[in-house]
């Protein structure tokens, strides 16, 4: 066994934190994934894992090699890749909020496996920015402004937001006319694990953008919960568009102040910056963006 091919098993043990589960995933006896990490200790003279009976991690040492070998992989199947003209293979890590998933990339999912069928796809399902290199993530798809970080953002799409309540809720409080008017009304909270506070109703007045918090009797951190509490009647909520379309037709929630919509939100595809964008990655990019402007128009 080569070393690249020794880098592969030590990254795929890190990965499943089990050389049992490793020796599954590639096809390998357990004895030749054991051998092989032992051989990478050996050459370097460092120990790069922690074993118990229950679980493999990496020691200090081992993040360190692994993060260098999941680059060094990346850049071998890059080089050729260019200069076979080969479609992309291989694993593709994506973390993207579920509900994103469910509603734009899995119902598309066949055709891009379809035309890529060498790349084995991994979807996790979060909105929190995790962190890339440690958990082996490829690239992360957010809604909403970013933060600063150390990774690269690019641009997949905008999704239009709409203010929206209940029936129940509008015939308690009145059907609001204006951004003044809004005094005395109440919102569902919505907890953003990006700032760690709840965010305000936003509304475009004019040109100009105006932040409003309202009385909040519920708090949650999930979008379905956001919604659903919406529909129950606890207050106003700013959701996108798509994701309220059926209950906007059968009136199950009624649009607000539409002459006043929330800033539409992007969404992005994020890599770490030290780690060049592979062909996999790319062409997810490129497919998803096919997708997005598909089911947007």
């Amino acid at each position: 066994m080569d070393r690249f091919e020794t880098m592969r098993v030590f990254t795929r043990v890190v990965e499943r934190r089990s050389f049992t589960a490793a020796a599954e995933d590639l096809g390998l006896p357990r004895s030749t994934v054991t051998d092989a990490v032992k051989q990478i200790e050996a050459r370097l003279g460092v120990r790069l894992l922690e074993r118990t009976t229950r679980l493999v991690r990496p020691t200090l040492d081992g993040e360190a090699y692994h993060r260098r070998c999941l680059t060094l992989i990346a850049d071998l199947e890059d080089a050729e890749s260019a200069f076979c003209g080969a479609k992309p293979k291989g694993p593709l890590r994506v973390d993207m909020n579920g509900t994103l998933a469910r509603n734009f990339v899995l119902p598309h999912l066949p055709d891009f496996l379809a035309e890529y069928p060498d790349i084995q796809l991994y979807l996790s399902e979060g909105d929190r920015l995790v962190d890339l290199i440690r958990e082996g993530i490829d690239c992360v798809v957010r809604v909403g402004e970013l933060r600063d970080s150390d990774m690269v953002a690019r641009r997949l799409t905008m999704m239009d937001e709409v203010t929206c309540a209940a029936p129940s809720y509008l015939a308690r409080m009145g059907m609001p006319l204006s951004i003044d008017a809004l005094e005395g009304h109440r919102m569902v909270g919505y907890h953003s694990s990006a700032t760690g506070a709840v965010l305000p109703l936003e509304f475009q007045d004019s040109g100009a953008l105006r932040h409003v918090t309202l009385p909040v009797a519920i708090t949650v951190n999930s979008a379905d919960n956001y919604a659903a509490m919406a529909k129950l009647g606890f207050g106003l909520v700013q959701v996108p568009h798509y994701r309220i379309k059926g209950e906007l037709a059968d009136g199950t929630l009624v649009e607000v102040l539409p002459q006043y919509p929330p800033t539409p939100s992007p969404v992005s595809l994020l890599y770490p910056r030290n780690r060049q964008l592979s062909p996999r990655v790319r062409v997810f990019m490129d497919w998803l963006t096919r997708a997005f402007a598909r089911d947007l128009i």
